[in-house]
């Protein structure tokens, strides 16, 4: 099993036992009331819904194809790699995930409404093994939407995988919604492959599961390729929320930004270990990383760690990291204009998140995400 002597899993101890969770048969049965996403968007271009890794429905629609992976035509596949696993968890879904949802943008099909994905958990003892295959052709355009979610009291454990591949001059917007059960343990591995002038656009929002992870890989392979990485997430009561994000530009001009904000109280910790690593062929590359952290709570804490491993000569590269409290001057800004101190830390908060979610690609969520990063605050300082 993993352990904090592992790079990649400095900070954190693994303390679930595998032999407590075990494949269903069959899925359970949906979960009752509306996910982040479904009560947000109304007008979409396709819809898929996993649960416990079975994928009981798949329809996509203005010629983006939605199905699940055992009807899904092979030449979809035809840009995917597979690569040895890099932990015992990632072996475990290699062994044994049976089902997936494949969203397919062909060659100079363009669609800006999103195709929404759910993926559920339903019942303590589970585990499941979902994966999104996200891949758009020559020139496509696509968007997903990827909400994540489970009963508060269901003892799950899901490692979901989300694998994406922008072909030459496409454009992919994925979004990313974490509101896993407070007693579920999420594992979640993103991959990234972005070819010549292609662009691809990842954002997660996290505000639940016990534990949280997101191993994110992203890989600029062709000249001209752009990633933009944003993210916000807020952990209370004794939520670990994890973020191991890596950026590797491996041809000319190329441009990354990384961006991701996030709060912890009560007794929670966020941890963010990002790495830009640009190859001695990405020349000309402009790359950036930022993660900022509020610290609400004495019993709370944040890692962060950026890193950089340059072995080009000619790029513009740099990162930024802080952790704190909230600033002391802005409350006194906010109080002297007539807000009362809790309102004034609310508008803090608001805006310290603002910032972050506004880069989300799709709109409709920026409204309820700030919402719920209020309502957090609220309980963590009641």
């Amino acid at each position: 099993m993993p352990n904090p002597r592992d790079e990649n899993w400095r900070y954190v101890e693994p303390d679930f036992d595998l032999d407590r969770f075990a494949l269903t048969d069959a899925p359970g049965a949906p979960l009752s009331g509306d996910g982040i996403a479904i009560a947000s968007l109304a007008d979409l271009a396709g819809r898929a819904v996993s649960i416990d890794g079975h994928t009981v429905s798949a329809e996509g629609s203005h010629g983006i194809g939605v199905t699940s992976l055992p009807s899904t035509p092979d030449q979809v596949f035809d840009g995917y790699e597979a690569r040895p696993p890099e932990d015992r968890l990632a072996a475990l879904h290699d062994a044994f995930a049976f089902d997936g949802v494949a969203v397919h943008a062909p060659r100079g099909v363009g669609e800006a409404r999103p195709v929404l994905v759910e993926l559920q958990g339903s019942a303590s003892g589970v585990l499941a093994l979902p994966f999104v295959f996200i891949c758009a052709d020559e020139q496509a355009e696509v968007s997903v939407v990827v909400d994540q979610r489970s009963p508060a009291d269901a003892s799950c454990l899901v490692i979901p995988r989300i694998e994406v591949i922008a072909g030459p001059a496409a454009r992919v917007r994925v979004t990313v919604l974490q509101s896993w059960g407070t007693s579920t343990v999420a594992l979640a591995t993103h991959r990234v492959r972005i070819e010549r002038d292609a662009s691809v656009d990842v954002s997660e929002a996290g505000f639940g599961a016990a534990y949280s992870r997101v191993l994110l890989d992203a890989a600029l392979v062709g000249a001209g390729a752009d990633a933009r990485i944003s993210g916000a997430y807020f952990g209370e009561r004794d939520q670990t929320l994890d973020y191991r994000y890596f950026m590797r530009h491996e041809a000319p001009n190329t441009t990354s930004d990384m961006f991701l904000k996030g709060a912890v109280g009560d007794t929670a910790q966020s941890v963010f270990t990002g790495l830009i690593r640009i190859e001695p062929a990405g020349q000309k590359t402009n790359a950036h990383q930022t993660n900022r952290n509020l610290v609400l709570s004495d019993g709370a804490e944040a890692q962060s760690v950026p890193n950089l491993e340059i072995l080009a000569d000619d790029v513009r590269c740099g990162h930024a990291s802080a952790v704190g409290p909230l600033d002391e001057e802005q409350r006194y800004y906010l109080m002297s204009r007539g807000l009362s101190l809790p309102r004034a830390d609310r508008v803090q908060v608001r805006g310290f998140f603002e910032e972050a979610l506004q880069r989300f690609s799709v709109a409709e969520v920026v409204g309820p995400l700030g919402d719920i990063a209020l309502a957090t605050f609220e309980r963590v300082t009641a």
